[in-house]
């Protein structure tokens, strides 16, 4: 039986709960998750949520930090949206019983501001090192005394329900129970995309198994455009040990003062960037990278041993906890660092309201491109994209169905077609690995044209083995996340061979300069027939 809905939230980030909870107020909400609550890619973010917050800032500083960090490529009326709704979003949070960290006497209120890189002032606000994992908790238990909030885990999106026409209308989503294996209908009158990030078509990646850009690949094939998958961003500073599985070393510890050295004790910063550990993440990823690569070194090391211990402990606990456990003391000696893969700045093309060119289907978070981030994001924004965006969308949907009551069309089951069990898991699991590995290897933190072209003959192979596996076999959650990660490392190829230049996260040995030619998004769309096809700069594709 269809499991019906007015408003079908996919995914349960800090996006997917903020929709869930807004659009509660105007009718029933399935929240689909792929999981667990509380896991998500939002509860790992350490650094905190950016927003203009003290007398001694101001939206014109956010804004022009945020112009910069994305070279050249932010639309200036998304960043103005997020800018100046982030404040009345962040004290949302606080109504609800987020628990950001205080300074002085906890009865003045007065928030403790955190700085990182790319930021001309202190605006982070944070619980300790796990902000996400604070905001989470007050919104999860939000979202669970809702009653109008019918929430299902361990289900996992397989493929938008469409109704064909001038413009496709998205009537919700095909989704698979994990536990019992059956695909079902989710009709809804709005359907929301929450879905985050991409990290797990890399090697080396911040994120957790979740985070297989499924969203970008589901709307992808329904022919919504995505845009700027080429620039992804490597977080400069993982802990690098081999019993230590994506452990993000925040970079409020750079922002506290934290230097990063070589194996000899040397620094290195400044040689590349005036603004040394406070340069933003891409400079910095490069430079680790740089180092690493010339001098053959496994890892470099962050040092933040200088500082106060008692401050070392109880402002970075998590941190400080987990790098005990691997027998590292950071308040007497450095941290082994290396780059991660960490943040999407593409995606699946929406507008201010977070709609998309599909009808009655939103994007918002991590999977949504929005124009706010450009080449490269400024740290600490995505937080705040995710609640400013999910807000919008959330408000734009209700207002939209209050006016509008139709009626989702005939939707047909599920079709598994002439598929058998297999019990080939080693096909899945031999195309996961070669998929990561490559795109480590070809187009990662430094790409060339050389590199692209064999990443693109790569996964032109493995896409037609992945597409008749699919055909053949019953859907399972690894085959369809592997399918998933196939097509966001085509986008992500396709897209940064089309890009003739350096800019932002984007970074080729060939071009290795920026070109004012190339000041535009690259967006991409499904081809009738089979392929990617890249859009020409007039025809971009933002409303």
């Amino acid at each position: 039986m269809p499991v019906e809905s007015d408003f079908l939230v996919l995914g349960s980030g800090i996006a997917g709960l903020t929709c869930a909870l807004e659009c509660a107020r105007a009718g029933s909400v399935v929240l689909v998750t792929k999981d667990r609550l509380p896991e998500s890619n939002s509860r790992y973010a350490q650094g905190g949520i950016a927003s203009v917050w003290s007398p001694e800032d101001s939206f014109e500083s956010h804004i022009a930090d945020t112009l910069a960090a994305g070279d050249g490529l932010c639309h200036r009326d998304a960043v103005e949206v997020v800018v100046r709704e982030g404040p009345d979003r962040v004290r949302d949070l606080i109504a609800l019983g987020t628990n950001f960290d205080l300074r002085g006497d906890p009865d003045d209120h007065e928030y403790d501001l955190g700085r990182e890189g790319g930021h001309s002032k202190r605006r982070i606000l944070h619980a300790t090192d796990a902000t996400g994992r604070e905001v989470i908790r007050a919104l999860g238990e939000a979202v669970r005394a809702t009653p109008n909030i019918s929430i299902r885990e361990n289900h996992l999106a397989v493929d938008l329900l469409l109704e064909r026409g001038e413009r496709p209308v998205c009537w919700g989503a095909y989704v698979l129970d994990r536990e019992g294996r059956g695909v079902h209908r989710f009709p809804a009158r709005a359907t929301f995309l929450c879905t985050g990030g991409a990290g797990k078509v890399y090697l080396y990646t911040s994120n957790p198994d979740v985070a297989t850009g499924d969203g970008v690949a589901m709307a992808y094939r329904a022919g919504a455009p995505i845009a700027n998958m080429e620039f992804f961003q490597f977080h400069p500073t993982c802990l690098y040990h081999p019993e230590a599985k994506s452990f993000l070393v925040t970079e409020a510890l750079r922002g506290e003062g934290a230097i990063l050295r070589r194996p000899d004790g040397e620094t290195f910063m400044k040689r590349y960037d005036p603004r040394a550990e406070l340069a933003p993440r891409d400079i910095v990823a490069r430079a680790i990278d740089n180092e690493m690569k010339v001098h053959g070194f496994e890892c470099v090391y962050l040092d933040i041993s200088h500082r106060d211990p008692d401050f070392v402990r109880g402002r970075f606990p998590t941190v400080y906890e987990t790098c005990r456990r691997f027998g590292i003391d950071m308040t007497r000696q450095p941290i082994p660092v290396v780059p991660a893969a960490h943040y999407v700045c593409g995606g699946v093309v929406a507008d201010l309201d977070g709609a998309t060119a599909l009808d009655r289907l939103y994007a918002c978070g991590e999977v949504a491109c929005t124009g706010l981030h450009g080449a490269n994001r400024l740290a600490s924004n995505s937080l705040l994209e995710a609640l400013a965006f999910a807000h919008r969308a959330a408000t734009h949907a209700c207002a939209r169905l209050r006016d509008d009551r139709r009626r989702w069309p005939d939707i047909r089951p599920w079709d598994a077609g002439r598929a058998t069990d297999s019990d080939e898991s080693v096909v899945v699991t031999q195309n996961w690995d070669e998929i990561r590995r490559f795109m480590w290897n070809y187009v990662g933190i430094v790409r060339s044209d050389r590199r692209l072209a064999r990443a693109r003959t790569r996964i032109a192979l493995l896409q037609e083995e992945i597409r008749e596996y699919y055909r053949d076999v019953v859907v399972t959650s690894d085959l369809i996340e592997l399918r998933n990660i196939a097509t966001v490392a085509e986008l992500i190829i396709v897209s940064a061979s089309s890009r003739r230049e350096s800019r932002g996260l984007h970074y080729t040995i060939d071009h290795p300069r920026p070109d004012p030619a190339w000041a535009h998004d690259t967006v991409v769309r499904r081809q009738d027939g089979a392929g990617v096809e890249v859009l020409a700069p007039s025809r971009r594709a933002f409303a």
